[in-house]
């Protein structure tokens, strides 16, 4: 009896042991997170430059994915890369540089990108034609529209939004179990007035090109939601930080008097903007 009550004793001491020990809690794995996309998701312009990256990508440390991954603690890959399109999801853009869908895998849980804005040159193409056409006028009347016309944004509906759905669809493909995330481009033009000293764009172009923005950032929007991907929406976030205001209120830079060595492109302030918004709409900061 006496051994019987000292063994029962033993185990109620064991017993209270685990009750009183305190639970170890189980550290989470970083978040795998793959940053795909092109310029504006590279930074390109904005200092210090990611020494890692292919130098033809023009990616910089302080690009929205870092800035992502420094706030949640994710393990990040970053293979954006200035300059691309749609089309370099699948093939290489540049020699050494392999196909941007190559960094997913079934492991991956998260990935942003931007990506359409190269997409048949049509709009760094529009800009600088606009650009052109606002220097012969100095300023005056529409010429850029009444030249081109309708041709860019039909060019974005009928050539764009396909090539923005079938490069979401592989995505989402090579990436099965990942949140997938596609921004909106912020705002480059104000709703009216512009700032020829900064943007030479006729002030008859600037509602134009904002027009146009529009309807990229719909073709976006549109193929997000018809891929199951979630669309961060910059068009009210941006609104007054377009590359006509000054220095420090601005998220993009202007072709003339501005501080990146990339014109028309995000600043510091401007990824910054885009890292916070996406981390809201993705809730990255309560946890997942």
């Amino acid at each position: 009896m006496r051994r019987f009550a000292t063994c029962v004793l033993a185990v109620l001491a064991v017993l209270a042991g685990v009750v009183v020990a305190p639970v170890a809690q189980a550290v989470p794995a970083p978040l795998r997170y793959v940053a795909l996309g092109d310029s504006y998701s590279a930074a390109s312009g904005v200092l210090p430059p990611d020494l890692t990256a292919p130098p033809a990508c023009l990616r910089s440390t302080r690009n929205y994915p870092h800035l992502i991954a420094g706030a949640t603690g994710a393990r990040l890959t970053d293979v954006t890369c200035g300059g691309a399109d749609t089309g370099d999801f699948f093939t290489g853009q540049h020699p050494g540089v392999a196909p941007q869908l190559d960094a997913l895998d079934r492991d991956t849980q998260l990935v942003t990108l931007t990506i359409g804005g190269n997409d048949s040159g049509v709009f760094i193409s529009s800009i600088l034609a606009c650009t052109a056409a606002g220097l012969s006028t100095v300023g005056r009347g529409s010429p850029c529209q009444d030249r081109y016309g309708s041709s860019f944004e039909d060019t974005i509906r009928t050539t764009t939004y396909p090539a923005l759905v079938e490069t979401l669809r592989a995505v989402r493909t090579a990436a099965p179990k990942a949140e997938v995330a596609i921004l909106g481009y912020p705002w480059i033009m104000p709703a009216s007035g512009g700032c020829f000293d900064r943007m030479p764009i006729a002030e008859g172009d600037v509602a134009y090109l904002r027009s146009l923005q529009a309807t990229l950032n719909d073709a976006v929007q549109r193929a997000a939601g018809r891929t199951g991907v979630t669309y961060v929406d910059l068009s009210a976030a941006s609104e007054g930080h377009d590359a006509c205001q000054p220095l420090g209120v601005r998220w993009v830079e202007p072709v003339l008097q501005g501080t990146n060595a990339v014109i028309v492109h995000p600043n510091a302030r401007g990824e910054a903007a885009m890292a916070a918004l996406t981390i809201e709409v993705l809730r990255l900061d309560r946890g997942r």
